[in-house]
């Protein structure tokens, strides 16, 4: 990306490319028949760009699932076939606001293609988790094991039949779209049973849509606006946390922690009312309704308990207890917590990027294998995983309405903070999303703490509906008894728990326009890079 912005390219030109380059050095986490969701500020106007390209669920065709459940983590609940958004999205942004020729911006990812990469531990982690899955198909395990093996820590996996298809994209995107690539796409859809027609490939191309904004004291938060959840799910969880008071909170006190939990379950209760515009009506005003952030704050508070209940999470135990737990029902919830349950079901790789240029374009984006074509196949060396959205479901953060044209729901966390109508922060996650992002902007909106100590600073999960609260093992002493009190069951993770993300936040400060960027060290998958009005480039 540093490359292109160097060149005289924009932001859009620089994310772009290293969202080409990201599905080209992490199949394992992201694809090129996967998605794109892209939030831009606009320098030279003052105008905020959200587009959405999900991939589309063909119209008159049933969900289709060709790999069993048991086939590992991806197929828990296994997914279903879905036309590649990717590609498209990523050609939308190029028509908007490219200025650099699309081969030029394509070129590093054909090189890393040609040339492969070096596996890193993360890598065969990955591979090693989601083995029974990624090889079900022989065409998986050529591309995956091409020796018969994964390739070791430290070797160089160089991905089958990759680099001709980047090429092609090189010379013309729609080679994935309607070209060559495409046709594989469909024949080896309709081999396997998915009888999709290439005008499918079409039908629900990428839509620009309005971002949700709202305000936040001083700031003003620009997110993902619906169909995506995570708008919703933010305005809700910082409108319930101002009106707790969560300015006047000690960070990390049990009285944070506390009103975190209540605020993130809060913001989860709003996924449902995020839905395509086109085909349903969307509360928007009254979702954002800073009024109705208070009263959900003021039902919080009146149900806050008048007397210790430290004695009822002795008696009923704590987090791991409450689950069922045959320690902590035996030992109550004494000394210092357990590791809690908090197994991930449904992985959804993804990585994140964000991009600064030097005009003051502002981009945060994100690209996942989530969404990703025909589960557990691999086409002309790409990868896919297919989708886990559900079909109908109210709480679902992945939801899909099949119905010709119909966009899907999702959580995906591109996120802008304005002051005074300019950009002071960019911020998204490949992990955990939907509840992170609300607690990475409270401890650098309302904690006041620096970008780095933000990332840094532990996280949760939203309390549950046994009034569990789960927390990063970081805890100050005598919080877990603060919280028995307020009657919250306590469960730790790590310290730092991957699946909380490595969070990318960059951030201007107030004097000299300068920018800072801070990646919180645990997991993969998030990308910055900007260039300073004056001096050499800087990571």
């Amino acid at each position: 990306m540093l490359k292109v912005l160097k060149a005289g390219g924009n932001a859009a030109d620089a994310g772009i490319a290293g969202a080409m380059v990201q599905a080209a050095v992490e199949p394992f986490m992201t694809n090129h028949a996967g998605l794109v969701t892209f939030l831009y500020y606009e320098a030279k106007t003052g105008q905020l760009h959200q587009l959405d390209s999900l991939g589309g669920h063909p119209s008159g065709l049933s969900p289709f699932r060709p790999v069993p459940p048991g086939m590992g983590p991806y197929a828990y609940i296994p997914p279903s076939a879905i036309i590649p958004g990717f590609m498209p999205g990523l050609k939308a942004i190029h028509e908007r606001f490219g200025t650099r020729p699309w081969g030029e911006l394509c070129a590093d990812a054909v090189e890393w293609a040609e040339s492969g990469h070096v596996v890193s531990t993360f890598e065969y982690g990955v591979n090693i988790f989601g083995e029974k899955f990624i090889t079900y198909f022989p065409e998986g395990r050529d591309f995956y094991q091409p020796k018969g093996y994964f390739p070791n820590v430290g070797d160089v996996f160089v991905p089958p039949g990759m680099a001709e298809t980047m090429r092609g994209v090189a010379a013309d995107p729609n080679y994935m779209i309607t070209g060559p690539w495409a046709e594989k796409f469909v024949a080896k859809a309709n081999e396997l049973g998915w009888k999709i027609t290439l005008d499918h490939m079409t039908e629900t191309p990428p839509r620009w849509v309005e971002p949700v904004r709202f305000r936040h004291h001083e700031y003003e938060v620009v997110s993902l606006g619906p169909p995506q959840a995570q708008g919703f799910y933010t305005a809700v969880a910082l409108g319930v946390l101002k009106h707790l008071g969560i300015r006047d909170m000690a960070p990390g006190s049990a009285e944070h922690w506390w009103a975190l939990g209540h605020a993130l379950r809060q913001g989860a209760r709003h996924w449902e009312y995020a839905h395509d515009d086109q085909f349903y009506n969307v509360p928007r005003e009254e979702v954002l309704d800073d009024n109705y952030h208070a009263h959900l704050a003021k039902l919080i508070r009146g149900a806050r308990p008048k007397v210790d209940l430290s004695e009822h999470i002795r008696l009923s135990g704590d987090a791991g207890g409450a689950g069922g737990d045959f320690m902590s029902a035996l030992g109550g919830a004494g000394g210092k917590p357990r590791l809690a349950k908090h197994e991930d079901k449904q992985p959804t790789g993804s990585c994140e990027i964000a991009v600064v240029d030097s005009e003051g374009n502002w981009v945060q984006m994100m690209d996942t294998l989530q969404g990703s074509g025909i589960p557990g196949q691999v086409v002309g060396g790409i990868p896919m995983v297919g989708s886990h959205a559900t079909f109908g479901n109210l709480q679902s953060p992945m939801d899909a309405t099949l119905i010709k044209g119909a966009k899907s729901r999702c959580i995906i966390g591109n996120t802008l903070v304005l002051k005074d109508g300019k950009p002071v922060f960019s911020a998204g996650s490949p992990g955990n999303i939907h509840c992170t992002l609300p607690q990475v902007l409270t401890y650098l909106l309302d904690f006041k703490l620096d970008p780095y100590a933000a990332v840094d600073a532990p996280r949760m999960l939203p309390m549950t509906e046994n009034r569990s609260v789960v927390i990063e093992d970081r805890l100050g002493e005598g919080v877990v008894e603060d919280l028995y009190k307020l009657g919250c069951r306590v469960g730790v993770l790590p310290g730092y728990d991957y699946h909380m993300g490595s969070f990318s936040v960059i951030a201007r400060k107030p004097i000299g326009g300068h920018r800072r960027s801070a990646r919180r060290g645990c997991g993969r998958g998030s990308v910055q890079a900007w260039l300073p009005r004056r001096g050499p480039a800087r990571l």
